[in-house]
């Protein structure tokens, strides 16, 4: 369904190609990014993880054009991305940021309408090629029976995925999901990541910041590990996750092991009571 889905909407469409070249960001005199260099794969799913207050938001942010670097450029495609105009980006880059607030009063379906509006022009204008986009990305997430109620009426994990409609219906080849699972019990997580691997498996590039790292580990072909606004490593997790980085990173004790469900690394942290299995 996602695969006809991605079809349908941007048929023949090349995936977009997206960098950061010596990027430096901040907040004030506040320096988060410092001279950043990063290149999203195109057509995998890529997760950036890192402790509280490293950067990793503000990275997603100033690769989506939300934040303007002070130094360096992010680049789409070849052309710096502040160059560009709004809707030629918004028709390239879909991004879901962090805690997103709707109008009060603001229907689902009107929320999720709203991913369309990039397509809209004097000469094109609303069309039932909309509508459908819009229904199929209703379904796609499950929302489709609270389509007319009024998004602040939800239940926040229920907006999360009212949210992620939006995004799908903007019908662009790379989205940046900054905490897609946030309010989301773990079963819910699931269904939401599950979903971002079937549209990387349709051909998207997908950009997310996860705070769950076996989530991240599990569900990504392509990993960023950020510690104070720099790239610690970045490759694909059974390449980059070790005990050793875990602890540079997060100064987390773990083990890391094989994952019995999959073919990727499992972290399993240790806390201060618990006791290390011996040889370890």
């Amino acid at each position: 369904m996602v695969a006809q889905y991605i079809t349908e909407i941007e048929s023949g469409a090349d995936v977009p190609r997206l960098s950061a070249r010596g990027v430096t960001v901040g907040y004030g005199d506040r320096t988060v990014i410092d001279e950043l260099d990063v290149e999203i794969p195109p057509g995998v799913v890529t997760t950036i993880i890192g402790p509280n207050g490293c950067g990793k938001s503000t990275l997603l942010r100033t690769l989506s054009r939300l934040l303007r670097p002070t130094r360096g450029s992010v680049v789409l495609d070849g052309e710096d991305i502040v160059r560009l105009r709004t809707r030629d980006v918004a028709k390239k880059l879909g991004l879901l940021p962090q805690s997103p607030v709707a109008p009060e009063g603001l229907t689902v379906a009107d929320l999720v309408a709203r991913g369309r509006h990039p397509h809209q022009s004097w000469l094109r204008q609303w069309s039932s090629d909309d509508v459908s986009v819009v229904e199929r990305a209703l379904a796609m997430t499950g929302v489709a029976d609270l389509a007319d109620r009024a998004v602040d009426s939800l239940s926040g994990g229920q907006r999360q995925r009212v949210w992620i409609s939006m995004t799908l219906a903007q019908g662009t080849d790379l989205l940046l999901l900054d905490e897609p699972t946030t309010y989301l019990d773990l079963a819910h997580a699931i269904d939401v990541l599950d979903l971002v691997d079937d549209l990387h498996e349709s051909g998207c590039t997908v950009v997310m910041v996860l705070h769950d790292l076996n989530l991240a580990v599990r569900y990504s072909d392509n990993l960023i590990v950020m510690k104070a606004g720099s790239v610690l490593a970045q490759g694909h997790p059974r390449d980059v996750v070790t005990a050793e980085l875990l602890h540079e990173a997060f100064g987390l004790r773990a083990l890391v092991i094989d994952d019995p469900v999959g073919d990727r690394p499992l972290i399993v942290p240790i806390g201060r009571t618990h006791v290390q299995i011996p040889g370890s």
